[in-house]
């Protein structure tokens, strides 16, 4: 059974540690990152961009596979379905899909815009017991064709937004989609210690979790981040196991590639890529 995401990150503000969220784009992605969570007995959050529903055949598909799954494979953790980066639209569509948590990204939105249409979406969720991941200031590179430039979040108007009633706040504090470039600046914690200053226990989130360096992202935990998003780092481990696979040239005895045997490194590849980052983000035995 899918859940909000409102308990296991209260949770996890309160104990310091973060909740991962692992994007998924197929049925082997989902199992892995299942699979993981279950077995280190963490909670989990599984990300699906407006990009990877369309590619599922839509989020309907998407919320039946998973919860199927969930049931199929005996998971007991917490497990939310969550979307990531949504639009108006697409937050919509996804709370009738039976999605259980939302995030619905305003930041493009000059900010009266963005806490209007947040304000809306908090009734609702709140109506139906899903979570509400709400955004002020963009993530910098790029997801979705969505291109931001890493600008650090204004705190006064972070703490308009959670005043709302969201559960869990997106804050741009220099964080970045993607690959980072060699002349990142890292992360504002300035910034961060200013947000939570103002919006006091609610959960933080940061997204761009690739390539953070670990003293980053622990600090991020101490000043108030319970939520982490990792995608590319998964893309690029899962890409990087099956090349390595094709090249091996394993095309079972000249008989050509069985799907499943060449997602295989793939899937085993994402497992260890999870496992790596709950740890890191102290989320193992919290379920």
């Amino acid at each position: 059974m899918l859940v909000s995401a409102k308990e296991m990150l209260t949770k996890a503000k309160a104990g310091h540690y973060a909740v991962g969220q692992f994007n998924i784009n197929n049925l082997e992605w989902t199992k892995s990152i299942l699979l993981t969570a279950q077995e280190l007995n963490s909670p989990v959050i599984l990300g699906v961009s407006e990009g990877a529903g369309k590619y599922m055949t839509g989020f309907k598909t998407v919320a039946a596979m998973v919860d199927a799954m969930v049931d199929s494979l005996g998971i007991t953790v917490p497990v939310a379905l969550h979307l990531d980066h949504g639009s108006y639209e697409g937050a919509k569509a996804c709370i009738e899909a039976g999605f259980s948590s939302i995030m619905f990204d305003g930041s493009h939105y000059p900010i009266d815009e963005n806490i209007a249409k947040t304000k809306e979406l908090v009734a609702i969720c709140n109506e139906k017991g899903l979570s509400l991941e709400a955004e002020v200031g963009s993530i910098g590179g790029e997801e979705d064709g969505v291109v931001g430039a890493g600008e650090c979040a204004d705190p006064d108007e972070c703490k308009a937004v959670a005043d709302l009633g969201v559960t869990m706040l997106a804050a741009g504090i220099g964080n970045i989609h993607g690959k980072y470039p060699d002349n990142w600046a890292g992360l504002s914690f300035e910034t961060l210690d200013a947000i939570q200053a103002k919006t006091g226990d609610m959960p933080l989130v940061l997204h761009g979790g690739t390539g953070i360096p670990e003293d980053m992202i622990k600090k991020a935990i101490s000043l108030g981040v319970a939520k982490i998003n990792v995608n590319t780092e998964c893309q690029l481990s899962f890409a990087e196991a099956t090349r390595k696979y094709i090249e091996a040239g394993k095309d079972l005895e000249g008989k050509g590639f069985d799907p499943r045997k060449l997602l295989a490194p793939g899937a085993e590849a994402i497992k260890a890529t999870v496992k790596e980052k709950m740890e890191l983000f102290g989320s193992v035995g919290k379920a």
